[in-house]
């Protein structure tokens, strides 16, 4: 068996825990935006429209959670929130645009289609 299989077998597997940070329908997605600038929570619901408010908050609060991003309160009225990524959040974007490179690749897979 190759060492690679012996390791994500385990419940250390390093692909395990990248994809537990990154992984669900939104989070990339909200990664992928917030990698060009901070951004307010309302400026996430416009860019992905698709997504709900309360999934949106949920995933945000994970990546918070997972040190991938940091929310900034603004100490003012009305209460100014914005998120943005932090120093690991910035080491997945060679990830992230690898996953783009492949997306633009292969348009014609089954998941594009059902994507649309």
């Amino acid at each position: 068996m190759d060492t690679k299989e012996r390791i994500c077998q385990t419940e250390t597997c390093p692909v395990t825990r990248t994809v537990q940070v990154m992984g669900g329908r939104w989070k990339p997605i909200v990664l992928y935006y917030l990698a060009g600038r901070p951004r307010r929570f309302n400026e996430l619901r416009r860019l992905i429209p698709e997504v709900t408010q309360r999934m949106l908050t949920q995933h945000l609060r994970q990546l918070e959670a997972d040190g991938v991003v940091h929310r900034d309160v603004k100490a003012q009225v009305p209460p100014h929130v914005e998120y943005s990524l932090t120093e690991m959040g910035r080491s997945l974007m060679p990830i992230l645009e690898g996953m783009a490179e492949w997306g633009e690749a292969h348009p014609g897979s089954e998941a594009a289609r059902r994507a649309s």
